[in-house]
């Protein structure tokens, strides 16, 4: 079986077909300097790369652990981005879950500059939905916003790709952790219910049940 010649970090190597690019990096004699965790040396997450491919002009992010050797591929691994600034938090002093927009908005206050850019989206080796689930977090659809990030591995290629520095990846995690330490209300009441403290009642005349049919003159009777 011909083997596929790579480029991994200016090292030229070559990996059996069908083996991924941290195997192939690992077969090749080269040592591991990141904290892989399925290679047991830490967390998952921590093999993030650039990979370009043959007659593509721009590079794609993606996992060594996941992405298969091919022939020609030009791959570079990616440093830790760490966060713009730390988010310390007590899951234990958060408060009740009627609490959760305000204490999200508390430790995320630059969720809701979000651009809109899609940047954290293309960002993701993983498929994830990031900008929706920002969206989601800064309106306090806690459970929503949980279930877009259950595949995150805290790679936090997103958070590099921000421009307004929000830490997607960690702002992911404090609603999953939020949504395992208290028993939330359902969002759509809260919402509702802030809107009535604000004074606003929106009525949406097109949602399911909005129009009932009217009754006829003899069932009215």
């Amino acid at each position: 079986m011909a083997t596929a010649r790579l480029v991994i970090d200016g090292h030229p190597i070559e990996g059996e077909p069908g083996t991924s690019l941290l195997q192939a990096w690992v077969a090749a004699g080269l040592p591991l300097t990141e904290n892989v965790g399925c290679m047991g040396q830490g967390v998952c997450g921590a093999c993030r790369v650039l990979v370009r491919r043959p007659g593509e002009r721009l590079a794609q992010t993606g996992l060594a652990c996941e992405t298969l050797v091919e022939d020609g591929l030009q791959v570079a691994f990616i440093n830790l981005s760490r966060g713009s600034r730390p988010h310390p938090y007590d899951l234990h002093a958060l408060g009740d879950s009627w609490d959760a927009i305000a204490r999200i908005d508390e430790l995320f206050p630059e969720a809701e500059r979000c651009r809109h850019c899609g940047g954290c989206d293309s960002a993701c080796p993983k498929g994830i939905q990031v900008q929706q689930m920002v969206n989601l977090a800064a309106v306090g659809q806690t459970y929503a916003a949980a279930e877009l990030f259950d595949d995150c591995v805290q790679c936090n290629l997103c958070v590099a790709a921000c421009p307004e520095h929000i830490d997607p990846a960690h702002l992911g995690q404090l609603v999953r952790r939020m949504t395992a330490a208290m028993t939330l209300r359902p969002s759509d009441l809260i919402m509702r219910l802030h809107e009535l403290e604000a004074g606003e009642q929106p009525i949406d005349l097109d949602a399911p049940g909005a129009r009932p049919p009217a009754p006829d003159a003899e069932d009215a009777r």
